[in-house]
């Protein structure tokens, strides 16, 4: 497989207008990503499935990533005087990173055997902009996996064929794979309640006597 960067460099001639970043990831096994907005998702992928010597042909997983409001301190390298003499400093500075949610895809190519590239979608915030595009149109595999991204975390993707809850019942309020998800403790949906469960269970039941 080409070098990220020279993939990216790629898409950005292909798809005029999109916008495209590399993400390094320090971790084991250090697998960088690229970062797609979501006005050109599709398109790029477009490019990624049909190009030649790309031909990203399957997408084995989507996943979902959630990150909440914080803060955020990185490492700089700064020239300031040091005792009169400017020198150049590595200084720690702070930076607000506003809370949103992800989609990853993780792509393989099985016509050229390479791989993984992932691929990654933000969206605005974890609340009235929680939309991607769906890349469904592109990898049909995508379907269900979006379905499940949607019902856990309350992504909507727009495109998607048949966008459902496929874990989830349908008045099931929450998104219980986001990180400030409230477990609850009205266990009626339980038939059968047990251990811990019932001991929640019971403080919605009727006092004795009560119909």
């Amino acid at each position: 497989m080409e070098p990220l960067d020279q993939i990216q460099a790629r898409l950005e001639a292909a798809v005029p207008g999109a916008q495209l970043a590399l993400e390094p990831n320090p971790a084991v096994p250090a697998q960088s990503s690229l970062v797609v907005d979501r006005q050109h998702a599709l398109a790029v992928a477009r490019v990624l499935r049909e190009a030649e010597g790309l031909e990203f042909d399957f997408c084995s997983n989507v996943t979902g990533l959630d990150w909440l409001e914080g803060v955020i301190q990185e490492k700089v390298r700064v020239r300031k005087p040091v005792e009169g003499v400017e020198q150049e400093v590595e200084e720690t500075v702070e930076r607000r990173r506003p809370g949103r949610l992800e989609a990853v895809y993780h792509l393989y190519s099985m016509a050229r055997k390479h791989g993984p590239l992932l691929l990654r979608q933000r969206t605005g915030n974890r609340a009235d902009d929680a939309r991607l595009v769906s890349l469904t149109p592109v990898w049909r595999s995508a379907e269900f996996q979006e379905r499940e991204v949607f019902d856990l975390f309350g992504v909507v993707f727009e495109g998607h064929p048949d966008l459902r809850r496929i874990l989830m019942w349908d008045e099931f309020q929450d998104f219980p794979m986001r990180k400030d998800y409230v477990e609850p403790d009205d266990y009626e949906y339980e038939p059968t309640p047990h251990d811990e469960v019932i001991e929640k269970a019971r403080r919605h039941y009727p006092p004795e006597g009560r119909p």
